[in-house]
């Protein structure tokens, strides 16, 4: 990308950095003062941190945001720890969660993708009575846990409901409660002891055809072909809700672009990088190399495995990972791990509750200044804490 910009442009020399571990190199960057004129994030808490510190300058009107998918600028916006006047994120590309399945396992056996919650576990039983496995989990990784967690949260929780709890008119205990008991019920669906595998074990596990189905992020499908290239995935969405309209498909930002505040006086060479990466070819071209999903509109050929998730993408019926909203410091992973193990009795209470205080506990700080600012705006506060 960056050898075909340059070689067209005389004007403007782009220069791509790209390392590993590139958050932290960034932030250290930030504290020098050595700031770059755009930056690639993911949609997550660093977007959100970046942005409630005023590092980031408003692109309202750039041109290129009228093609991009609606779903993708409102996931910005519930980024947003308060509400913000203009745009200060372009999506780029997204991933999409949801199950992976052995379509060549489900041609076999003439089973057909679950549209209801009754029908995935009525597929479950029928695989079980099979003889195959029907799902397999690299819990022994706590991130995996997370995975059936924001697939389930899209179609059973209020995709904003952390800024709900923040405003204080809402509680996790409330929200959370079916989308814990719907991740729970997997579990007798799962191998025995899903704590002792790790996630390449999973992934290992699926690559062989020792489980139907694998509910994990379409990121995960380079690491299954790895072990079998000839594996047939396909994928279709987390059908956790009885009513299948209200069902969504569980896709984030993974690429964006910000522009650092100050940079006005570069606003127009800036633009024209945009203008250059959002070109289809220069999109179809990325998404041949990283099986990614485009945040703009427009008809792209997607990768074959995404297939069952089509129709959610063309019809933007998408909504955001939970997991963006966490601070790493509240470890929800670790959290839902333990509520998983956890047989006693009263472990669902147990975990909401916790939920709850460790939200409190972390984001001590944020929630002042929240319900500060709806003190001081209550016109911005609607039911729900929505804008």
């Amino acid at each position: 990308m960056e050898e075909k910009f340059n070689a067209t442009h005389d004007d403007i020399e782009l220069k791509i950095d790209s390392p590993n571990d590139a958050m932290t190199i960034l932030k250290t960057r930030f504290i020098r003062e050595d700031y770059p004129e755009i930056i690639g994030i993911g949609g997550d808490i660093n977007y959100s941190n970046f942005l409630d510190s005023d590092m980031l300058m408003d692109i309202s009107d750039y041109q290129g945001l009228s093609e991009i998918k609606e779903s993708y600028l409102r996931t910005d916006k519930e980024l947003e720890f308060i509400p913000y006047d203009g745009v200060y994120a372009v999506p780029y590309m997204a991933n999409a969660a949801g199950v992976l399945y052995n379509k060549d396992i489900f041609d076999e056996h003439g089973w057909t993708i679950p549209t209801t919650l009754d029908e995935f576990y009525k597929l479950c039983d029928d695989i079980q009575t099979a003889g195959i496995q029907p799902l397999y989990f690299g819990f022994k990784d706590t991130w995996t846990c997370l995975a059936p967690w924001n697939a389930i949260c899209v179609d059973l929780a209020p995709s904003d409901i952390c800024s709900q709890v923040n405003a204080g008119t809402a509680k996790f205990a409330d929200a959370y409660r079916p989308v814990a008991e719907v991740t729970k019920s997997l579990l007798r669906y799962a191998q025995a002891d899903p704590y002792a595998y790790s996630y390449n074990d999973a992934c290992t596990a699926f690559a062989r055809g020792e489980s139907a189905m694998y509910v994990i992020g379409s990121y995960a499908v380079p690491q299954i072909k790895s072990v079998n290239p000839d594996i047939n995935i396909d994928s279709f969405v987390f059908p956790a809700s009885n009513n299948a309209d209200e069902n969504l498909l569980n896709s984030g930002n993974d690429l964006q672009w910000s522009v650092m505040a100050g940079m006005e006086d570069k606003k127009d060479a800036i633009y024209e990088v945009l203008d250059f990466l959002y070109e289809d070819e220069n999109i179809q071209t990325y998404l041949d190399d990283q099986s990614a999903v485009p945040c703009k509109k427009g008809d792209f050929e997607l990768p074959s495995m995404l297939d069952g998730m089509k129709e959610y993408i063309e019809n933007d019926k998408m909504a955001d990972y939970q997991d963006h909203h966490y601070p790493s410091e509240m470890a929800v992973d670790a959290m839902i791990q333990t509520f998983l193990m956890d047989d006693s009795e009263n472990a669902l209470d147990t975990f909401l509750e916790k939920f709850d205080t460790e939200w409190i506990r972390y984001n001590r700080d944020l929630i002042t200044k929240v319900q500060k600012f709806y003190e001081e705006h209550p016109e911005k506060l609607t039911e729900g804490g929505e804008e």
